[in-house]
């Protein structure tokens, strides 16, 4: 059966939603261009609070959310899609990558996390692999950074404070001031 514009309601059964949230325009248009290449239904929300608005209708399949947008964290999202489909499949994907937020997404309930930049073959593997086990992420060849290692702490410090910079920098023994600005930075190589 065909709808006014001739096309096939059978096909739209079949095809697979997806929910994209993130504040990069660009990214957006080039992600969800590929994805409908595809066939893919893809609804674009450049914010959390825009995301709470199209999910109800939509009811997408899979997301790929951003970690680190204006407003709030694309983390606080991921129990939300969870709940609404516990079979959606979510890649968190960041340009901030740590090992703590890596272990968190995945414990709220992502499918999996990418490192920006990356591209659609790679959003949908992740996408599909779903999340290594921590014994299995990679080591580096060689032991990480001073700096690396106090930014991956000052990550799980700031995570196991739901991201409050006062009672973190409390924690840390160092001015609230000082801990927004290391936090920043973009984070430093291993």
């Amino acid at each position: 059966m065909n709808d006014v514009n001739g096309n096939s309601h059978h096909s739209r059964v079949n095809q697979l939603r997806m929910l994209l949230v993130d504040d990069d325009e660009t990214f957006c248009h080039i992600l969800a261009r590929a994805m409908r290449r595809r066939n893919m239904d893809v609804r674009v929300a450049s914010s959390v609070n825009k995301a709470r608005e199209v999910l109800p209708a939509f009811k997408p399949d899979l997301a790929v959310v951003d970690l680190k947008m204006d407003g709030e964290s694309g983390l606080i999202l991921v129990p939300e899609l969870s709940e609404s489909n516990p079979s959606m499949r979510i890649l968190i994907l960041t340009g901030y990558a740590s090992i703590a937020t890596a272990v968190e997404a995945i414990r709220l309930g992502a499918t999996n996390y990418l490192c920006k930049p990356a591209d659609t073959e790679q959003i949908l593997e992740a996408l599909y692999r779903g999340p290594e086990a921590p014994e299995s992420l990679p080591l580096p060849s060689r032991p990480l950074s001073v700096e690396r290692l106090e930014y991956e702490h000052i990550q799980r410090v700031l995570l196991e404070n739901d991201g409050n910079i006062s009672e973190t920098a409390r924690l840390l023994g160092m001015h609230r001031r000082t801990l927004q600005r290391k936090l920043n930075k973009n984070p430093v190589k291993t």
